[in-house]
């Protein structure tokens, strides 16, 4: 007990002396600098590291943003370009108003005043044929001649068989007469007497349909001589002697002849809408074609449609003119000249805005949207530099110049710029 009781005091007296200051490895200079725990050297390092690695991040982030939207900005200006360059650009000129004349010239199709194919209405072989191509004919005229063998033999077969039902008859009225004389005086029963009679009608009735039999029959051995229907001009001749004809207009059919009345003949006009009120039925025309210059050819117009077609805008009009001489020929393509009396505005356009297409002579027509319309018009006169649009066009559309022939109705395209001085005539 002694002994830790003398450890306990030095112990205390330990603990209540003054702190001395250690010196240092160095020198005998005390090391004054007091004790503060774990030095913080570390973590202010790791923290500077850290922000470097996120402002790195931060700056590959942007950089990686600007050139996403750089290069979106360069796809989107690269397909607007595309697009723009893939909208052609076109020339456009409005169509030109001009006085016009009291006269009115349209082309016209001179066709004949009646035409039709000739068919064998029998089958058999082409015995000869009377006329050729070009050859005046009047109506009735014989045409050719058909061998038909086999039309004679069943005509003879008929009228045989006729003749039989006729002998039947005779027998057939003998016997009712036999029955009827009988039957006054009881001889025979009313029913055999009505027998008697019923088969005399019978033998009546079966001689009516043997003449039937023998005249249709007689009818087709008539057809064996083709005749011209009317008055005209063989203008085709299809068949040689010895060919096997086909009666009809079948499949199997082969049409003889082909005959056309040609005096007078036919012009048919399609006259624009503005003009149609001056058609008047009897009103003298005048036509010219190109292989006789110098002469003109004086008709009447016929008829009209009396009604405007309005796919073209135009009154279907036919004029008769007289051709006895026979100078003018069927199809051929003249210059129709009415005096109308009438001051209608003429409208004229470029030759070089024509589209020629399978649907006829067309323009192609800038709308207020800047899209493409393709118009059908009707050509007038041909002035060489110009055409004269009697129908399609209005003195305020806009009609593309030198088109291409890849236009097409709705495409969409720009307007060029005119240039200075440039004339829209």
């Amino acid at each position: 007990m002694p002994v830790n009781a003398e450890v306990n005091r030095e112990n205390d007296a330990q603990r209540n002396q003054p702190h001395q200051p250690e010196r240092s490895k160095s020198g005998d200079k005390p090391n004054t600098s007091p004790y503060t725990g774990p030095s913080n050297s570390q973590p202010a390092s790791t923290r500077f590291t850290k922000m470097l690695i996120g402002a790195a991040l931060l700056v590959l982030i942007l950089a990686g943003v600007f050139t996403l939207v750089q290069r979106k900005s360069e796809s989107n200006a690269l397909a607007k370009e595309t697009t723009a360059d893939a909208v052609p650009t076109v020339a456009v000129v409005k169509p030109k108003s001009e006085a016009s004349t009291d006269e009115l010239t349209l082309p016209g199709n001179l066709q004949a005043f009646e035409e039709s194919p000739i068919f064998a209405r029998t089958n058999g072989y082409l015995l000869r044929w009377n006329k050729d191509i070009g050859s005046k004919v009047q109506k009735g005229e014989l045409l050719a001649v058909i061998d038909a063998p086999e039309v004679d033999q069943e005509l003879s077969q008929t009228q045989a068989a006729r003749d039989q039902v006729k002998s039947a008859l005779g027998l057939a009225k003998i016997s009712a007469d036999r029955w009827a004389n009988l039957r006054k005086s009881d001889s025979v029963s009313q029913q055999e007497a009505d027998q008697q009679a019923s088969n005399y009608q019978q033998a009546q009735a079966n001689l009516a349909a043997a003449d039937a039999n023998v005249r249709r029959l007689e009818q087709l051995e008539s057809f064996k001589n083709v005749y011209a229907p009317f008055s005209g001009v063989i203008t085709r001749r299809n068949v040689d002697p010895g060919a096997l004809i086909n009666s009809g207009a079948g499949v199997a059919g082969k049409e003889l002849f082909d005959l056309a009345r040609v005096d007078p003949l036919r012009v048919f006009v399609s006259v624009p809408q503005a003009y149609a009120p001056a058609m008047k039925v009897g009103n003298k025309a005048d036509i010219t074609l190109q292989e006789f210059p110098r002469q003109k050819f004086t008709g009447t117009i016929a008829r009209t449609a009396d009604a405007i077609d309005p796919a073209t805008r135009t009154l279907n009009t036919e004029v008769d003119v007289p051709n006895k001489d026979g100078k003018l020929l069927p199809g051929s393509f003249g210059q129709v000249h009415f005096a109308t009396g009438t001051q209608v505005p003429r409208i004229t356009i470029p030759v070089n805005a024509m589209l020629f297409r399978s649907e006829g002579a067309q323009v192609a027509v800038v709308d207020k949207d800047s899209r493409i319309q393709l118009r059908s018009i009707t050509i007038g006169q041909d002035f060489g530099a110009t055409l004269e649009i009697l129908g399609g066009l209005d003195v305020h559309d806009q009609i593309v110049i030198n088109p291409s022939d890849s236009l097409e109705s709705g495409q969409k395209v720009n307007i060029a710029k005119p240039a200075q001085g440039a004339s829209h005539s």
